[in-house]
């Protein structure tokens, strides 16, 4: 099985082993392509689409520059843990296509993000913003004049980088106030390697997992189905009762219910808690 990959971040050598070993695949990058025209984490070139739609154009792209018979897109996200939006968050998604048949298998991973955005001014400032952004093995990018400033340097790695940055900036203005953040690079942050590597495995998962209808590979899930009764007062609650199933070559849907007992907190009841 020969899987191609379009990246220019280091992504092949996070994948390659997972799907070596769970698959019997061989990963190889495909070049000839900038990926980021397909948009940037530093913002100076919007993503055009969804996350998945941004996935599947780079693996048909894997595909047009390659001779594999599968290609493959991996496309990250961050935002806000959608459980109190509190927390920095990475979704990372993965999508696998056969040239012959069109077929696709769509993976998922999500975590908790190492991402922080901070407006600081003055050496001792922006060094305690790198620590908190787990500098130096989680690269920096440094901006002037806020979130939506001018990028000053991307993919800074060791405190004398930092410091050259800091000192141009301060020759140009004593006042200036810098804005720090992680590169969100899969290079450059090694958090998200991490979900980007359990995003390798979801892959490796659903390929191996067939359809009960047509018996195509990829059959996983598509959704949380709500309705978990409160451990309280058995009312039907937001919470997950069950795990819907679906086949992305046939359509076909499946419910799997969560192992039991699947009880909700009273916290999370609209009547013991309104």
């Amino acid at each position: 099985m020969k899987i191609a990959l379009l990246t220019q971040h280091g992504k092949e050598s996070l994948l390659a082993p997972i799907l070596g070993e769970g698959l019997g695949a061989s990963l190889h990058r495909v070049e000839g392509f900038d990926t980021d025209t397909l948009g940037t984490f530093t913002r100076e070139r919007p993503r055009q689409g969804s996350q998945l739609e941004a996935a599947a154009r780079k693996a048909e792209l894997a595909l047009e520059l390659s001779d594999s018979e599968w290609g493959l897109g991996s496309e990250g996200a961050f935002h806000l843990d959608p459980y109190l939006s509190l927390l920095p968050w990475n979704t990372e998604m993965l999508v696998l296509i056969e040239r012959r048949t069109g077929h696709r298998i769509t993976a998922l991973a999500h975590a908790k993000a190492q991402s922080i955005d901070l407006d600081v001014k003055g050496w001792e400032a922006l060094v305690a913003a790198a620590e908190r952004a787990g500098f130096p093995q989680h690269h920096l990018v440094v901006r002037g004049d806020g979130p939506d400033g001018p990028v000053l340097a991307k993919g800074v790695a060791c405190l004398q980088g930092l410091r050259k940055v800091f000192q141009r900036a301060h020759a140009a203005d004593p006042e200036r106030t810098l804005h720090v953040e992680n590169d969100l690079r899969a290079h450059t942050n090694p958090t998200r390697q991490t979900v980007i590597r359990q995003a390798g495995l979801d892959l490796v998962r659903r390929f191996q997992c067939r359809c009960p209808q047509c018996q195509a590979p990829g059959f996983g899930l598509l959704r949380a189905e709500p309705g978990a009764p409160c451990a309280s007062c058995g009312t039907p609650t937001r919470m997950p009762r069950a795990e819907v199933w679906s086949c992305p070559s046939c359509g076909h849907e499946g419910l799997k219910p969560r192992p039991q007992p699947v009880v909700a907190d009273p916290q999370r009841c609209d009547v013991c808690n309104p």
